[in-house]
């Protein structure tokens, strides 16, 4: 039986303070717990409605009360959040960089991508979402265990790259992503959701990309959610390799 204290624990680390002071993260169903235990997150609690050797068994009600889900997935995982340095980009490969996204959604749906595509490093500025909100998590679908997301000043972290390191950016006044040269490494900047990416970011940018729209007739969607975009960007770049 589930104790009180650990239902408020629990629900408290829906709070990005209590994860951080904690250094703990909540992630729910089979194949997210699973993924995440495989890749090695310690779990220091878990609980499930159905008998298996490494977790406590809990009743539905309970497991109600435990979840952030609408619809709860049998398995619920308290996490320690890794320790993770921040490694200057690794020759030869790409990565992502996040200048400002604010959508959990959005954030888990890129992890998701990034893993799809074999990006194994993702930067995120100070003020994007926090990577291990409940929301975030189960949007990864798993893929959270498969790659290293670091959090940092993006601009002291440019600052570290030789001058010749491509990286690039998606912007309106850019060059058509399918007409432009593209190498297999550098770093692929995404920006906010409703502003792109920031003045300061938008200066170290030394390859800027525009996906382009195929409309004739004037009337098209004003942009691409940040997530489609970084789908179609690394798609193509992955499509040269």
């Amino acid at each position: 039986m589930i104790s009180k204290n650990q239902i408020k624990f629990i629900r408290s680390l829906e709070l990005k303070k209590n994860r951080k002071r904690e250094g703990l993260f909540v992630a729910e169903g089979p194949k997210v717990v699973g993924d995440l235990q495989q890749a090695g997150y310690h779990a220091r609690l878990l609980f499930s409605t159905t008998a298996r050797p490494d977790a406590e068994l809990i009743t539905e009600e309970e497991l109600r009360k435990i979840s952030f889900l609408q619809h709860p997935q049998e398995v619920l995982a308290v996490f320690e959040i890794p320790t993770v340095h921040s490694p200057k980009p690794i020759a030869n490969d790409l990565a992502l960089a996040l200048d400002g996204v604010q959508d959990p959604g959005n954030l888990g749906t890129i992890i998701r991508i990034a893993d799809w595509f074999g990006i194994s490093t993702i930067y995120c500025s100070l003020d994007t979402a926090d990577a291990y909100n409940p929301k975030v998590v189960q949007a990864t679908m798993g893929s959270l265990a498969h790659l290293q997301i670091i959090y940092t000043d993006l601009l002291e972290l440019f600052k570290t790259l030789p001058p010749s390191y491509p990286i690039y950016g998606t912007l309106l006044d850019g060059e058509n992503i399918y007409e432009q040269e593209l190498t297999h490494e550098g770093i692929i900047v995404m920006g906010n959701e409703g502003n792109g990416i920031s003045a300061p970011i938008r200066e170290k940018i030394t390859k800027k990309l525009l996906i382009p729209d195929f409309h004739t007739d004037g009337l098209r969607a004003e942009s691409l959610n940040v997530a489609i975009a970084t789908a179609i960007t690394c798609s193509e770049f992955r499509r040269r390799k």
